[in-house]
């Protein structure tokens, strides 16, 4: 390294994949010498991400920036953002780096006014999904897609997690005229270590935010459908928060699975994994979910959706993989408990998953990307 960089994270929700990605990389760029700060919402997380942020503080030269950021486009949008520039414009970052919607479209307005004022500022972009996930063909969608398209204009590097994200931005968005590049997201050495289940266990585990497009409410009818199948009651838990967690729980009730299902908040993904013998990624829509590569190296098996850049991860034709469907996740969830051990055995290799999936090789590479955009 030749000299360290002033590098601002930016992003709107402190939960989820992306502040985790943020944790990881903010972790490794501090260890490789950077001053490095993170600006963010302050009306989400909670308890458990009060606790993340105390763990970061102590690595974190330009600190914690916290201020209310909205999700969508709405009146209080430019205060908010009047606000977050400000916080920027303090902690004068030679890096920028936006990551989500919000934070995509902060870091490049506000990269570009610093360097209206002067300041040499690398403005750098990772979508994580964010506005991807939208239809192109609906109005929604069109206008945020036009959003990206004006913002290209202001990047200097776009980074992708997984291919399939590179391929919508390019098919909904276009391909950028500026650098651009694949970066998986990364696991630490400690994280490959397996983590046996608990004696009393139970047979499926979903873990994420309690949200309709993460799949909450298709694990609950999988489950009611796999017992169906299997002519006997089976066990869950239900690791997460969010608004729409009283609708979930009315939907177990409902299914009569109020008894089976275990609704527990927010905790590690490792002591989580300990509550069941097998995990279960239900969603709608991904980028490149961390819970499905941290619940892999756990030695956990894993049935998943085959949205986003899951397939990438476990390869062409593993039986891990079903569409977003209830029967269908139900089918597999059956299957599964029907001989676990073989089951397993089809998931990914640790080593292989080693070699495309570390912490290390992803903060290199993104580093890389932030000299090459600084150097043009």
């Amino acid at each position: 390294m030749t000299q360290p960089l002033r590098i601002v994270h930016c992003f709107r929700s402190p939960v989820g994949g992306i502040f985790r990605h943020v944790r990881d990389l903010a972790e490794a760029q501090a260890a490789a010498g950077h001053l490095v700060g993170v600006v963010c919402d302050s009306t989400t997380g909670g308890a458990f991400e009060e606790k993340l942020f105390e763990q970061m503080k102590p690595s974190l030269a330009l600190g914690v920036s916290r201020t209310p950021m909205q999700r969508h486009i709405g009146p209080g949008d430019l205060a908010a953002a009047w606000r977050a520039y400000g916080l920027i414009k303090e902690l004068k970052p030679d890096v920028l780096h936006g990551h989500g919607a919000k934070g995509g479209v902060y870091s490049r307005v506000f990269g570009s006014l610093l360097r209206v004022f002067r300041f040499r500022v690398a403005r750098l972009y990772t979508a994580h999904g964010g506005s991807l996930h939208y239809d192109e063909k609906t109005a929604t969608g069109r206008l945020f897609f036009t959003i990206e398209r004006l913002m290209a204009r202001f990047t200097d590097y776009t980074l992708f997690v997984s291919d399939f994200e590179r391929n919508a931005y390019h098919r909904k968005v276009g391909k950028p005229d500026r650098p651009s590049g694949l970066v998986y997201n990364g696991l630490r050495a400690g994280e490959f270590e397996s983590v046996a289940a608990a004696a009393d266990a139970a047979d499926f585990l979903y873990i994420g935010m309690m949200r309709d497009l993460k799949g909450p409410d298709l694990f609950i009818d999988a489950l009611a459908q796999a017992e169906a199948l299997l002519g006997r009651h089976l066990g869950a838990v239900m690791v997460g928060d969010g608004e729409s967690l009283p609708l979930y729980k009315a939907q177990a009730a409902r299914l009569g699975l109020a008894e089976r299902i275990r609704f527990l908040p927010p905790m590690p993904a490792r002591q989580a994994f300990a509550l069941a013998r097998t995990v279960v990624v239900p969603s709608r829509a991904e980028a490149m979910p961390y819970i499905v590569l941290e619940a892999l190296a756990a030695g956990k098996p894993v049935i998943a959706t085959a949205v986003g850049g899951i397939p990438e991860i476990f390869g062409a034709g593993s039986p891990a993989v079903v569409r977003p469907d209830a029967a269908d996740l139900a089918g597999r969830m059956a299957e599964a408990l029907a001989d676990l051990p073989a089951f397993a055995a089809q998931m990914p290799e640790a080593a292989v998953l080693k070699r495309r999936f570390g912490a290390d090789a992803m903060a290199a590479e993104i580093e890389r990307a932030y000299f090459g955009a600084l150097a043009r």
